[in-house]
Parts: C-alpha cells; sequence; structure tokens
C-alpha cells in the first residue's frame, strides 16, 4: 500500500492506521503526485490511498496517469470543506473505487471513526476490479428542456430508485445524464457517500443532465421529471401524503454498516408506488438493495442490475439478482435506455417529446433474467 497526502500528519496517521490493522501493510508513502507515480513503478503497491490537493502533480492529474499507465485501485482521502468536494466527484469518475472523509478533530473518537472508515474502503478497494473501470465517454446528452415552454410541474405517477456504492459516481455519470429532460418520473439516488460530498454530486450530476438534479430535502415534495440525491449520514425514504409523495430523511440506524442505505429507499417504493416504480442495483460491494428490489418486485416494479462484466464490484447487483428482484441484467452503457422503457411501459408520459423517447430508447435490447 502506497500513502500518497502533502501533510506530514496525515501521511504518518495512515500508515499508523493501515499498519495497526493487521489486514493491509504500507510499503512507501509519497508527498506529491510526481513522487506518487514514481514510486507506484517501482514498488507496484496493491493500493493507492491518494490526497487530492498536492503540490507538483495535484491528486486529479495522478489519477489520470495511474489509470492509463499502471491501473490499481485508487482511495481518495479529500477534506469535507472547499474545492475538495467537488474534485473528490471527479476523481471518483476518473476511477478512483472509494472516498473517504479527512476528520478536522483529531481527538481519539474521530480519529477511531477516521481509521474505520479507511479500513472499510480499502477492504472495497481490495475487491475491485479495475480492468473493468473504462475510459468515461461523454454520454449522448438530449438538450435541457425549456421549463418557460411548459412550467406545469406535478406528481409523479412512476418513481425510479437507484441504488449505487463503490464505482457509483462513475456508473451515476454514464446513467442519468442519459436520462432525457422529460422522463415521464421522478429518480431518487442512493450512493454510499460521506456526508458533505452528496451535494457535490449533485451539482456533478446536474451540470452533465437534461434532468433537474438536486440534493435531497427532508419533507420536500418529489416532482416528476426531477432527480434527488440521498444525503450523506440520512437515510431516504418517500413518503404519501395528502399533497402527494414527499420525502423523508433520518438518521435511523445504519442498514448494513451504511447511511444513507438502498433498502429502506426500496422498500418506501413499494408501498407508495407498487407496479409504477423502477429499482436499479449499479455496482457495489455488500447486498445492500437486494432485499428492498425483491419487496419491489414482489408489488409488480421493474428491478433491473448492472451487469458483471462493467460492474467495478458485482457484490450488490449480483446480491439483488440472487434474491430474486431482478428482471433485466444490462451493461453500464444501456441502463438508462432500460430505465425509459421501462418508466414508459408503466405510465407514458403526455409530455414527453418524440425526440425524447428516441433518444432514450437508442440501443435497447432486453436481457430478461
Amino acid at each position: 500500500m502506497l500513502v500518497v497526502d502533502d501533510s506530514p500528519f496525515f501521511r504518518q496517521l495512515l500508515r499508523e492506521a493501515i499498519d495497526s490493522s493487521g489486514e493491509f501493510r504500507v510499503i512507501g508513502t509519497a508527498r506529491h503526485g510526481m513522487d506518487a507515480l514514481r514510486r507506484i513503478h517501482r514498488d507496484r503497491p496493491d493500493i493507492v490511498t491518494l490526497d487530492l490537493e498536492m503540490p507538483v502533480l495535484d491528486g486529479l492529474s495522478t489519477i489520470g496517469y495511474v489509470m492509463s499507465e499502471i491501473p490499481r485501485p485508487v482511495v481518495v482521502v479529500s477534506a469535507y470543506a472547499g474545492p475538495g468536494t467537488a474534485e473528490a466527484i471527479r476523481a471518483l469518475e476518473l476511477g478512483a473505487v472509494e472516498l473517504v472523509a479527512k476528520e478536522e478533530s483529531r481527538e481519539g473518537p474521530a480519529l477511531a471513526r477516521f481509521r474505520e472508515r479507511v479500513l472499510a474502503a480499502l477492504r472495497a478497494a481490495l475487491a475491485a476490479d479495475v480492468g473493468r473501470v473504462s475510459v468515461l465517454a461523454r454520454p449522448h446528452r438530449v438538450p435541457p428542456v425549456d421549463p418557460a415552454s411548459d412550467p406545469a410541474i406535478g406528481s409523479p405517477t412512476v418513481c425510479v430508485g437507484i441504488a449505487a456504492s463503490t464505482g457509483g459516481p462513475r456508473a451515476l455519470a454514464e446513467v442519468v445524464p442519459r436520462l432525457p429532460g422529460r422522463l415521464g418520473a421522478a429518480v431518487l439516488i442512493v450512493q454510499h457517500m460521506p456526508a458533505g460530498f452528496t451535494r457535490s454530486l449533485a451539482e456533478r450530476l446536474a451540470s452533465q443532465s437534461s434532468l433537474v438534479v438536486v440534493e435531497a430535502s427532508d419533507g420536500e415534495s418529489v416532482v416528476v421529471d426531477r432527480v434527488y440525491v440521498a444525503p450523506g449520514d440520512f437515510h431516504m425514504r418517500v413518503e404519501s401524503g395528502s399533497q402527494g409523495p414527499r420525502i423523508v430523511l433520518d438518521q435511523s440506524p445504519t442498514v448494513w454498516g451504511v447511511r444513507p442505505a438502498a433498502d429502506p429507499l426500496f422498500l418506501s417504493l413499494a408501498d407508495c408506488f407498487g407496479p409504477q416504480a423502477v429499482g436499479v442495483v449499479l455496482t457495489g460491494l455488500g447486498r445492500d438493495g437486494a432485499e428492498g428490489l425483491r419487496a419491489m418486485h414482489a408489488r409488480g416494479a421493474v428491478g433491473i442490475a448492472q451487469d458483471r462484466e462493467t460492474a467495478t464490484i458485482n457484490g450488490m447487483p449480483a446480491a439483488a439478482i440472487a434474491a430474486g428482484g431482478v428482471d433485466r441484467v444490462k451493461p453500464l452503457q444501456e441502463i438508462a435506455a432500460c430505465i425509459v422503457e421501462a418508466v414508459g411501459g408503466r405510465a407514458p408520459h403526455p409530455r414527453q417529446s418524440p425526440r425524447a423517447t428516441m433518444v432514450g430508447n437508442r440501443g435497447m435490447g432486453r436481457e430478461d433474467v
């Protein structure tokens, strides 16, 4: 394992956390990206932990060189505040497999939490197959819908839930921008990610997409043609109300060791939308989403899973398939088209344009499980 950080304190902190685990061993440290590249070529570490804001060669540039020259799992260790949050999302799109937030406090409990997060990220990184992480293509983007041309906003009759973990931000950057601006459904996303970074994830997706993408807020109404990203450290559910469905956020206990988790969202979609729902499980370690997707499927919803060949880690999709909640298994590049088809099969949206339908269904193929 190689630790790369311009802070002597964090280099030492990471070394101690990793070496004391008995699971991993630090074979060297580096102060910046150029130093890191020399050491990676020489020592061939299995995993690299990487800061983003460094002199000489920054983290994003370093990831680009690593993934093109000597691919291996990269775990980003970044700060909550400042440009680090946006850069961390870009790092995950470029091929980094996990993200750990630095603790601002240097007290004992905070450092213990940081150590556990680092070790969990390293375990996930060890399971990742970076050979499956291709260069992120720029998706075909439907021109944004002009709100002035059709200002009507209403409650959705169809809702799409998406679950993702390790490798998820890169996968979401393939899926969400490919969805048409007149999808005819609301989309709710649970990405396993630390608090403080999900707003940047939503903003990044919004900058690439025709749909409006926001970080979800407690109590807000769920409206059609909008994407909601669960905030880090909050479970997200959908609840029926007199004014239509609304979002409920809470900090109830973790599920499968994570918060947000997909199972609470999927179970709420099964209750609120029944057969008018679509559930999607993308790359990730563990089995979050499997039970919830099975409950959705039992109510008549469509279940979609990313295939083994394109998933950075196939754990979550494989668990969803084994649980019996998946109808279709698709490569990452076909997931958006599969969502569009499933939404259209449930409640064709009268506002959806022929162009949006054509783009959304391009390259569509069915693979039933």
